[in-house]
């Protein structure tokens, strides 16, 4: 089993669908990671040779932010939102969606089950 940034990578898919189980790669910077290094797309990852292995994993510490690191960037960029007061910062906080989506009805998974109102029925 290949290790790349952290994460244990499925053996038998190919090469750019087994590049996305990490988090902040998705599928077109897998195809670029593969086309960079060289590495046939149609290549399992099992078929890999560790040098093959130790290219990519070169290259994503090089030109990208990932995992633990992408995780914790994010989560700086939301508390900085936050500690500033933005409207955006707000949404956060009052764990509201944070986009523009309605509020009046759905969003239920940003707000949790729907809470009775007392007296409130038929």
């Amino acid at each position: 089993m290949a290790r790349i940034a952290g994460v244990n990578i499925p053996t038998g898919k190919r090469i750019p669908i087994a590049l996305t189980y990490i988090h902040g790669i998705g599928p077109s910077t897998a195809e670029q990671i593969c086309e960079a290094v060289g590495v046939d797309t149609a290549q399992r990852v099992n078929e890999l040779s560790d040098a093959d292995v130790m290219k990519i994993r070169e290259h994503i510490d090089q030109n990208f932010t990932v995992e633990g690191e992408l995780r914790r960037e994010v989560q700086m960029n939301i508390k900085r939102m936050m500690d500033m007061g933005s409207y955006r910062g707000l949404r956060h906080r009052r764990n509201l969606p944070v986009r523009g989506q309605r509020t009046h009805t759905n969003a239920r998974t940003r707000k949790g089950p729907a809470k009775p109102i007392a007296g409130k029925k038929k």
